[in-house]
């Protein structure tokens, strides 16, 4: 039947499809025009069809493919860019709208009707396909032509929705304009609201006038204008700036300060820096506040000056608490703003008070609280969190290992003479300080303890002894403690001329252990004795500074054991001393303690022992996994291993490496003198 089909020229099958053109034209153009019924449809479709499948030189594929994009051309040319070229603005722009709603109509029906080009011509030769061959034409025709002005009319209707009139036709210049005015005319805290609502609204401004893709360029265009732009000027207003805004403490205005500038390239990073500045100058302060107290108390008691110096740690925990907020709400837990506060803290923390370290001074405060009678009056939870809050402190402390001597002083003090409050406080901390500072930190403090627990159980064998051996009696009331020599600090033993009665009992005692152990020797520390001055220094074999502190603490403080002549509250080589047998108070048991040693001194030259066996450790460690190692290398690697404890002096390192090579455990090369080998 195909074979009897009537073949179709180019002209008479073109004036077919040309008519079906003109009615989806008038379709598109005015609202009268009947619609497609199915048979017109079919009609065109399958006139394309026929003149498609026609045996050559009738099969007009390629023509009917050029035609197509002719009607789209032809249509646009005619009657598409004269209603554009005609009207302006909002108008233009309205009319861009229908006639690109018309376009996108008009290639879906035209597509339909030359289908058959799809599905088969267009493939086999790999053509564009005739939607995009009608929607390019719009592009290439109309969007050329009409781009700049689209643009400008769209910033016009832009603008006049700003400010209610025509103003800049650029954003840029527009905010530039807003910002070189809102700068000299406004505070930082309300140019800061005007931005953020520009911001705002110019993001709902692409949702209705632009493609979302716009957004983030535009909005970048105005962060530049108002807050790159003038970001130093803003920040460091003189009344009402960064500084001004942490002074005053406002929050709300700080939190939208980072909102803003976390949203511009190394926006945070001035903001930070004036964060560092300003928490490192109130630290600052309340050093010299502390400084200033403690000069003022000079002439009074020791104790008021130790009052003042606890005041200032409580106050340096109260300034990190609050910062620290600042961190995690204002500033949204930025890491930016953790190592601005960790800078700060280190600058102040690091400094003395009154010629007391801050680790001396961190390890008092942890003493005060810990201890029974101390100045602080805090509730089990309260003393948990105060340390917590101390120890946070102590990671800004360069000189940790310093912090440790004296806090294993005092820890000391506390255990030996029963000062401690509480024994499940001393594990806890003991617990965070091993967690912050590792094993090593608190190894021999953990030691102490466990030796204290020890000590009690030994006594009460002691006494279970005494109870069984009724022929072995001290004669009086005898309670030992017995140490492991490492864990605690170093206490003076003395060949003392003991009096007949408390030689009883140190060989009962000394019976007693022995039945425990062989293999253990017993020192004996006598912190404390009885007895008149140059006599007594001979009698005891004391120096002239222990029997001081002796005779002032049984003569001249509370309770007076001794009498003295003359009547002083000091003690000289002159003085005679006798039994005061008046002496009665109504406690069966009293305590008698010791002037407080100055163990300042000896604290720093243990430290610095130590420091000096720390250093040789890490070399040979390094040496020893190297063999061979420049200078500079070995003194980096040994500054890295020993930083977590405290911050190693070059030149320290250096004479150490000296030490070690006249110790033949490395050596120097011959041809290169900064080149070191470890000697196995």
């Amino acid at each position: 039947m195909n074979n009897e089909r009537k073949t179709i020229d180019l002209e008479q099958g073109w004036d077919f499809m040309q008519k079906g053109i003109t009615k989806l034209k008038n379709i598109l153009d005015g609202p009268t025009e009947q619609h497609f019924s199915s048979e017109d449809y079919m009609m065109l479709y399958t006139t394309i069809y026929n003149m498609c499948t026609q045996k050559p030189p009738h099969d007009y594929s390629q023509q009917l493919y050029e035609k197509y994009r002719e009607s789209f051309e032809e249509y646009i040319t005619s009657t598409v860019l004269p209603s554009l070229r005609e009207k302006h603005g909002e108008f233009m722009l309205r009319e861009l709208v229908r006639r690109w709603s018309n376009h996108k109509v008009m290639v879906r029906w035209l597509s339909r009707f030359f289908h058959y080009l799809d599905r088969y011509f267009i493939t086999r030769r790999s053509l564009p396909a005739l939607k995009e061959v009608g929607l390019t034409c719009f592009r290439d025709l109309v969007y050329q032509e009409l781009h700049g002005k689209v643009r400008d009319a769209v910033i016009s209707l832009i603008d006049q929705e700003r400010e209610g009139e025509q103003i800049d036709r650029d954003t840029s210049a527009y905010y530039s304009r807003k910002a070189s005015s809102w700068i000299l005319e406004d505070s930082c805290p309300d140019y800061m609201l005007k931005a953020e609502e520009c911001l705002k609204r110019e993001k709902d401004r692409v949702s209705h006038y632009l493609h979302f893709s716009s957004e983030t360029k535009l909005l970048e265009k105005v962060q530049n204008e108002l807050l790159s732009m003038y970001a130093t000027q803003l920040l460091e207003k003189e009344h009402s700036g960064c500084h001004a805004l942490l002074r005053d403490d406002k929050v709300d205005d700080l939190s939208r300060m980072y909102r803003l500038f976390s949203k511009i390239p190394h926006g945070l990073d001035p903001v930070s820096s004036i964060f560092k500045q300003h928490v490192a100058a109130e630290g600052t302060a309340l050093v010299k506040q502390a400084e200033d107290a403690a000069s003022n108390k000079k002439a009074e008691k020791r104790d008021v000056v130790g009052l003042q110096e606890q005041v200032f740690v409580r106050k340096v925990i109260e300034l990190h608490d609050k910062y620290m907020a600042y961190v995690n709400d204002c500033f949204m837990n930025h890491t930016l703003f953790h190592k601005a506060l960790k800078e700060a803290f280190e600058i102040f923390c690091n400094k003395g008070v009154s010629g007391s370290s801050s680790a001396e001074l961190l390890a008092t405060f942890c003493d005060n609280i810990l201890k029974k009678g101390g100045s602080e009056k805090l509730s089990d939870e309260a003393i948990e969190d105060t340390l917590e809050k101390a120890f946070k402190l102590l990671a800004y402390i360069s000189d940790k290992d310093l912090f440790a001597e004296f806090y294993r002083k005092k820890l000391a003090r506390r255990l030996l003479f029963d000062k401690s409050a509480n024994d499940e406080h001393e594990r806890s901390i003991l617990t965070k300080l091993k967690q912050q500072c590792g094993g090593q930190f608190t190894s021999k403090m953990e030691g102490m303890v466990t030796d204290l627990t020890l000590a009690k159980e030994n006594q009460s064998h002691f006494e279970e002894y005494l109870g069984h051996n009724t022929n072995v009696n001290p004669g009086i009331d005898l309670t030992v403690t017995v140490l492991t020599t490492g864990f605690w600090p170093s206490y003076k033993s003395f060949d003392l001329n003991l009096p007949i009665e408390m030689v009883k009992c140190v060989e009962v005692f000394k019976e007693y252990y022995e039945t425990k152990t062989k293999h253990r020797k017993l020192t004996w520390v006598y912190s404390l004795d009885r007895l008149s001055y140059q006599e007594i220094k001979t009698q005891l074999n004391l120096s002239d500074d222990d029997v001081i502190r002796l005779l002032h603490s049984l003569s001249c403080a509370k309770y007076k054991i001794l009498t003295k002549e003359p009547n002083t509250k000091t003690i000289s080589p002159n003085d005679y001393f006798e039994f005061n047998s008046k002496f009665t108070d109504k406690m069966r048991r009293i305590k008698i303690p010791l002037p407080p040693m100055d163990e300042k001194k000896k604290v720093i030259e243990d430290v610095d022992k130590d420091r000096r066996y720390a250093i040789d450790a890490s070399i040979v460690r390094i040496m020893k996994s190297r063999k061979v190692l420049g200078y500079q290398q070995l003194v980096m690697e040994c500054v890295e291993q020993l930083g977590r404890m405290f911050k190693p002096d070059v030149k320290a390192i250096k004479k150490r490496i000296e030490d070690l090579i006249t110790r033949d455990y490395l050596e120097r090369d011959k041809d290169n003198p900064n080149l070191f080998r470890y000697l196995a």
